[in-house]
């Protein structure tokens, strides 16, 4: 039997769904009817937690979650994020002012077709806005009930706890794999700290460790992945040599390489909740039963061998978009 994760009080499935990719970022966005497919197929398997965000086309994707998912809201671990939206000029604006905040909680209630938010992050910190004037107002939305707990998203460990000082924060979400490492430096263990839980973001590498991305040049137009340092052309290859023994472990254990991975991350602790995305109800399938691998210590030290810290060449996003982070780094080759 599968033992479920706590986050923000509740129990969840261990891996839960990144609803991004089904109308966001990686190219065209799939037909309606596929996307919802995948949210009533991730609930027929035994998902509870659905991650979403105002960004994520600009609202579409929250209009699609609530449409698909409000017929099941008592059923469902809901988390959006605002901070992040549609700015005066139509491109995507990074906000953390309260009024801001409070407008588009609104409007993201309004779009999921609820009357209260799980979990609702605060997607970038606006580092023209004290922390603790951002975190205040979401925990204004939390007593007036809109939102039952508050969650950041690409933090440091520094600006947790300065949010923690002001609100319990429920959670910190954060890209987390194999081949990002990053969290393991200071975040991880200020979330034990605090007893916040840990969301991982692409804990498969954006398709990468799922061997999905076989020619990068085969990548859709509009795809983020092509201007991400790691994803370009003598980076991509070089990181393809850390595939090969991962495949052989895979081999061995008799598991895809995605479910290897996941297997990895829900192996560093009970306090983390890998929320892979996919478009394909087989690729869901597949990530729903890592959760079923029991990995035992050997092989989850020979996997984090295989990708130390500094063995990924490239960083995680293009320079304009990496000076938005606030995360400790560390050097990429």
């Amino acid at each position: 039997m599968t033992t479920l994760r706590r986050i923000a009080g509740r129990e969840v499935f261990p891996v839960g769904l990144g609803c991004m990719g089904l109308t966001h970022a990686y190219g065209a966005p799939i037909p309606p009817e596929q996307a919802e497919a995948v949210l009533l197929g991730a609930l027929d398997l035994g998902v509870t937690l659905f991650d979403t965000a105002a960004l994520y086309s600009f609202g579409a994707n929250e209009e699609l979650v609530g449409r698909v998912l409000a017929p099941h809201r008592d059923e469902i671990f809901l988390a959006s994020k605002c901070g992040i939206f549609r700015g005066p000029d139509g491109k995507r604006a990074i906000d953390g002012r309260p009024e801001t905040l409070r407008r588009t909680c609104d409007e993201s209630l309004a779009r999921l077709k609820t009357d209260v938010i799980d979990l609702y992050y605060l997607h970038r910190w606006d580092k023209s806005v004290p922390i603790e004037d951002s975190v205040g107002a979401l925990a204004d939305m939390v007593r007036a009930g809109k939102v039952r707990a508050i969650g950041l998203s690409e933090v440091s460990a520094g600006t947790l706890r300065k949010a923690a000082a002001v609100h319990p924060i429920a959670a910190v979400q954060s890209e987390y794999s194999l081949w990002s490492r990053n969290a393991e430096i200071a975040v991880l263990a200020a979330c034990r700290e605090l007893g916040a839980a840990f969301v991982a973001f692409s804990p498969v590498g954006r398709g990468f460790l799922a061997d999905g991305i076989p020619d990068i040049e085969g990548l859709a137009p509009r795809d983020i992945r092509r201007a991400m340092p790691r994803f370009q052309a003598e980076s991509f290859r070089r990181n393809g040599e850390l595939m090969k023994p991962l495949r052989a472990l895979a081999d061995r254990k008799g598991c895809s390489v995605s479910q290897l991975a996941l297997a990895w991350l829900l192996h560093q602790g009970d306090d983390i909740i890998p929320i892979p995305g996919t478009t394909s109800l087989d690729h869901l399938q597949d990530n729903v039963r890592a959760a079923e691998i029991e990995l035992d210590q050997q092989s989850a030290s020979q996997l984090s061998a295989m990708f130390p810290r500094d063995a990924v060449t490239g960083a995680r996003y293009p320079a304009a978009r990496q000076v938005e982070i606030d995360t400790e780094q560390y050097a990429s080759r």
